[in-house]
Parts: structure tokens; sequence; C-alpha cells
């Protein structure tokens, strides 16, 4: 994915960065979810805590910062470094709630299948975003053929912090993003596709984590990334926290502040499984949201996207050759984890899920729009909360 770039966007794109992470120094430091000792669940997470820790898989992203106004940016999950295209991985869908927009939905559903990178934008931007895959992969070496392809991008509406009409999202930006997608620690908060996300009321934006199972429950990883926008009443491992900071759903204007918002979830793994266990596994992810405390209100958009990236699973093709006459049916072989095992894969995505939005929440900076500020949460506050309700560390 190599067509030259707009050397100013990208600039610009650098500056956005570096001036987040200025005003990251200018705020209280933020930390991880384990930092406060908030550990959802029993299993242990990977190396890096991360979507990451599922071999192959690669994350990439662009902050766009422009003015007073734009605060969003792109989000790319690769699952793994080959041509998507020609290497497709079993993926399936999974709704909690329809109020969103996700291009390439039905085929993925359809096909059970993934052949392009996942991206995540703002809400009006995801057809800029979906346009801009799209001629990246077409130019690519050995799809000159292709007439075809079913780009995937979802979103969240961060309109409150971004002047979302203007459509910022340029080809440079997914460019960017696709380009600097790495197998590394993924950054999290106010960056990329969760440059202008709100949560609870507080900064939300890209949170992840990552679990892998005991040798004898199959050794598998299980990574989830999360692009959180979404409402509700915010409990941390139980600890009432949204209500203890006074900010929740329905708590001053019962006909207003509804609990609405988006948000995407992208869940892998390394097991080998069908897209039929792996919508089962999708489905799981919503359980993990709700244990944050959103009920998936009617305004809120929450989708979760779930593949497979064991070998024993992908789907290759090859380019056409020959005339349609000696074609002949593809056959294949395929391995899946039986039913009766996919239950510690359940636990792994519901842990994984909760400490992610926890992660988005709490690594996030405060972000001012035209006039308009969305705080971080303060997490000296949340430290106090947490031992008041004996959550975390002692």
């Amino acid at each position: 994915m190599n067509p030259t770039s707009s050397t100013g966007r990208v600039l610009g794109v650098c500056l956005a960065v570096l001036s987040a992470t200025g005003l990251l120094n200018a705020q209280e430091p933020r930390v991880r979810a384990r930092a406060l000792g908030v550990a959802p669940g029993i299993f242990a997470p990977g190396k890096l805590n991360a979507i990451t820790d599922v071999g192959g898989v690669l994350v990439g992203q662009s902050t766009v910062i422009a003015g007073d106004s734009v605060h969003t940016g792109v989000t790319a999950i690769l699952p793994h470094s080959g041509n998507m295209f020609f290497d497709r991985v079993p993926a399936a869908v999974f709704v909690g709630n329809a109020f969103g927009k996700l291009v390439g939905a039905t085929q993925l559903k359809e096909l059970g299948e993934l052949e392009t990178p996942i991206l995540l934008t703002c809400t009006l931007c995801v057809w800029r975003a979906a346009d801009a895959l799209t001629a990246e992969l077409v130019s690519m070496p050995g799809m000159e053929n292709v007439r075809s392809i079913n780009p995937v991008v979802g979103e969240t509406n961060d309109g409150t912090l971004n002047a979302i009409r203007s459509r910022p999202i340029s080809p440079a930006d997914v460019h960017h993003a696709l380009a600097s997608a790495s197998s590394g620690p993924v950054a999290e908060g106010s960056v990329g596709a969760g440059a202008g996300t709100i949560v609870f009321q507080w900064k939300g934006g890209i949170g992840t984590s990552s679990r892998v199972l005991p040798a004898p429950l199959g050794g598998w990883t299980v990574g989830v990334l999360v692009q959180t926008n979404f409402g509700g009443v915010l409990q941390v491992m139980g600890a009432p926290v949204g209500r203890e900071l006074g900010k929740y759903a329905y708590k001053d204007d019962v006909e207003h502040q509804r609990g609405d918002g988006s948000v995407m979830i992208v869940v892998a793994t390394d097991a080998p499984l069908s897209d039929r266990n792996l919508e089962r596994l999708a489905a799981r992810a919503m359980m993990g949201i709700a244990r944050t405390g959103s009920s998936a209100s009617n305004g809120s958009g929450d989708y979760v996207i779930a593949f497979s990236t064991a070998e024993g699973v992908r789907r290759r093709i090859g380019q056409s050759s020959g005339s349609l006459q000696d074609r002949k049916p593809v056959l294949r072989s395929t391995q899946d984890v039986s039913n009766d095992d996919m239950s510690p894969l359940f636990e792994a995505v519901i842990e994984s899920t909760e400490e992610a939005v926890y992660n988005s929440l709490f690594m996030a900076t405060s972000v001012t729009s035209e006039g308009r500020t969305v705080d971080a949460i303060p997490l000296d506050r949340v430290r106090e909360i947490l031992a008041k309700y004996n959550v975390g560390k002692r």
C-alpha cells in the first residue's frame, strides 16, 4: 500500500500528534487501567495488552487536528501484512444496535470474510475513507484485473468536538494510517478515530486490551480494539464511578441525556474459528460494553467485527487464469474450534472489551473545540472512588 502521499497533509498529521503530546504534558498524567489496579476478569493479558498481541495483526493511525474545530482521524486494523484480497480471513459482524454506518457490512455478513483492512473514522467521513481505501488497494501489484472490492469502514459521530460537516478525512490520512500500521504498542485515548469522541460524558477515544487463554483451554489469544463514543452510567468493575462523579445518563435532563452515542469494537483472535463461531464471539463483546455501564441506547450505533488470523482458516484465492471451461470447483478444508470449547474465548473477549473501554477513557486527554471543552476523566477522583468501593489496588 505505497502510493505517493501528500507531504503537506502527513506533516499536518504529525504536527497534530505533537500538539496533542504537548497538551498531554500540561494535563494530569494519563495511565492505563492496570496502573489503577483495574484488571477485569481472570485471564492474563498478552505482552502488550493490545489487539496486536494476536500474531500478525497491525494497527496504524492518523490523528487529524486542524485549527480550533477539527479533531478526528483514522484508525486502521490489518489482520495481516499481505494482500488481503487474495489472502482473506474469516470474519463476522454482530450488531448490538444498528444506528450507524458500517460500510461493507452486508457482503461481510453474506460471505463471512474480510478482503480489506478495517478502517474506523468519523460518521460523515466513512465514504471518503472507503473510497481512499479502495484506491489504495486496487493500485497494488497484482490487482490490475480486480473489478469489485468490499472496503470495510466503521464510524462513530464525533460532531461535538469535530467540524464533521467539513468531512475532513483525506486520502493522505488513510494512506498514513495504513502505511504506519505496526505490530507494536497501540496508541490510546484522543488519537486516530478517537481524537474527537466522547464516552460517558468524558473524553473517550481508542482503547485496546487482550487475553491469553491457558494452554489446557487452547492457549489462544483474543485482542480487542474499541472506538468509544457512547453513554450510559459508568461503572468500573462495579464501582459506580459515574454516579460518584455526577455525570451519567438521565441525571439532569431526562429528555436529552439518554446515553446516546456509538461504539465500534474490533475483535481479533488466532483461534481457528469459522465465521459462524466468530459471530458468536462478536456477540459476547457487547457483554463487555454492558459491564462498563452502557445500555446500547436507541441513538447508539454498537457494532462488533470479529476475525480469525489462524492459518488453518485462511481463504486464499488465486488470480483468474485460463478459460471458464477449464475451471473446476474449489474445495476447501478448514479448522474450527468446537462449540463446546468456545466458552473460554467468550470469557476472554468480554474481559478484553471491558478493559479496552477503560483504557480508552483513562488514556484520553481533554479536548477543546470552538470554545467547548470535553474533559478527560479525573484520575485522582477515580482512584478515590475505586478505593472507597474496594476496587483495584488497596
